[in-house]
């Protein structure tokens, strides 16, 4: 029997190598004012920085669910708004993570930039989006993604990729050079926060930690500091 690979310890100061960008990083996180402010206002003033910084996708965060049994589910989606109402991301409603929505409607999201070297996690209620702001974000798609989500039964078995082609096909023959509208099953989320958290790296493991907390979405927040 072979024997199982070991997971190497962590190499002494690997999350403290003296590069450039890292030197960059760690004097503006520590410089940067950190301190109990409006957390909406704190969290667009790094996603603006991560927008300068990161090189892909910025706005991907992790979205974490869990049926009506507790099970938990997580995948990566895309930020579409955000702001004192909310954080809102879209999705077939007849997907996993649709179907998980309905039964158990809350979630946690959590944003992690990795060239600024810094985090975010957000928890809360999810409530549908008006039918109006889904309409007009559907209709900012891509028009080729407007017809994918027509074609996709998504999160369902696919029996070939022949047969999600020939779905697409079908979807674009039937509207042809009209208007794709938005689709009965697929619509948008809001999250409400009752908790964000921000983090931000330290040298030592010795990390910034800022928690906002409220009890429902119509109190006002208190803030803490936590132990890294």
């Amino acid at each position: 029997m072979s024997k199982k690979a070991k997971t190497p310890p962590a190499t002494p100061g690997r999350d403290y190598q003296k590069t450039a960008e890292y030197e960059r990083t760690a004097a503006e996180n520590a410089t940067e004012i950190f301190d109990s402010r409006d957390p909406f206002a704190l969290f667009a003033e790094w996603l603006e920085a991560a927008k300068r910084r990161e090189p892909n996708d910025p706005d991907a965060m992790a979205l974490a669910t869990a049926d009506a049994g507790g099970a938990p589910d997580v995948r990566m989606v895309l930020l579409k708004d955000a702001g004192p109402e909310g954080f809102v991301f879209y999705t077939n409603l007849e997907s996993a993570k649709g179907g998980q929505i309905a039964a158990n409607p809350q979630a946690a999201l959590c944003f992690h930039w990795k060239s600024l070297r810094r985090q975010v996690r957000v928890r809360g209620p999810l409530a549908p989006v008006s039918a109006a702001e889904a309409d007009a974000y559907f209709a900012s798609r891509a028009r080729d993604s407007r017809i994918g989500a027509w074609a996709s039964q998504q999160s369902r078995p696919l029996e070939s990729r022949f047969a999600l082609e020939k779905a697409v096909a079908a979807a674009a023959a039937r509207f042809g050079l009209g208007e794709v509208p938005r689709p009965p099953h697929w619509s948008g989320f809001r999250l409400s926060p009752l908790r964000i958290e921000f983090w931000r790296d330290r040298p030592f493991r010795l990390h910034d930690r800022l928690v906002f907390i409220r009890s429902d979405p119509d109190s006002p927040w208190r803030t803490e500091r936590l132990y890294p």
